[in-house]
């Protein structure tokens, strides 16, 4: 009976182990390249150029000002927030609102939002923050100049393109669309400007992609990279706890030390 339990268990041990082994590599790898990377160099903060604040003797106008241009032309059921932020030197209100306007369009920040009420769409307007003049959404070449201002010299322009949609895998995922992708030669990366939040979003670059990969192979998540809750993560680390539990059981019963400790007379005797 104790020969057919430990071959059981060997043989339990050995193919877990052999299909959760690759998975395991993987974990440690992965592992590895996380411990021993800056996070902060991962994120890009050493490709980005000091952060900018506006001087605190600015001239504003009233938000209400902003809001009152943005009535004559849309329907503003709510507001989400407004923001002061700087575009390319100006000052400039970042505007959140919900609207009911049939003809609007849906402003994608890693998904559809719901707005003040049923039917109601979420929508970003800029608006200059020293006039209270409404402001288009970013061109491809105001684009170009906020990822320069952000992103260490020497930028060299490699590549522009325009994304109004990414897939799950994408590196700009989750992320607020439409949006300009800037690829630089030097430094070699990509820095992404959300056109209608008139701000910059996010750097892209090697170090970053290992990472994502990486990170993509330690959640077991191959649709979105990011869902640490999927079920085949939870199945192999059950598994891998059996497997792992199998091995000191193996261990237990076909150890010598433990079967001559049981076969030592008035072992359990006081």
């Amino acid at each position: 009976m104790a020969r057919s339990r430990h071959y059981y268990i060997r043989r339990f041990h050995r193919y877990f182990g052999l299909v959760l082994g690759v998975q395991f590599l993987f974990w440690t790898l992965g592992g590895l390249y996380f411990s021993w990377n800056d996070i902060d160099k991962v994120h890009g903060d050493h490709l980005r150029k000091e952060k900018r604040y506006l001087p605190a003797s600015l001239d504003l106008v009233s938000p209400q000002v902003a809001l009152k241009h943005l009535q004559t032309t849309t329907v503003v059921d709510s507001l989400n927030s407004i923001q002061l932020i700087e575009v390319l030197g100006v000052p400039t209100y970042q505007i959140r609102y919900f609207s009911t306007d049939a003809g609007a369009q849906r402003t994608q920040e890693g998904g559809s939002h719901g707005g003040g009420h049923a039917g109601a769409t979420s929508k970003v307007q800029l608006a200059n923050a020293t006039t209270g003049q409404l402001v288009a959404p970013l061109s491809k070449e105001s684009a170009v100049q906020v990822a320069l201002s952000n992103v260490v010299e020497p930028a060299q322009v490699q590549k522009v393109e325009y994304l109004t949609q990414v897939g799950g895998h994408h590196e700009y995922r989750e992320k607020p669309l439409p949006a300009w992708a800037i690829t630089f030669r030097e430094p070699n990366c990509t820095a992404y400007v959300s056109a209608e939040l008139g701000t910059f979003q996010a750097i892209r670059h090697n170090q970053w992609r290992v990472f994502d990969f990486l990170w993509m192979l330690h959640t077991m998540d191959f649709q979105s990279r990011d869902n640490i809750g999927n079920v085949l993560l939870k199945a192999f680390s059950f598994f891998g706890l059996l497997t792992v539990l199998s091995g000191f059981l193996l261990y237990f019963v076909s150890s010598s030390a433990v079967r001559q400790a049981k076969k030592k007379p008035g072992a359990h005797r006081v």
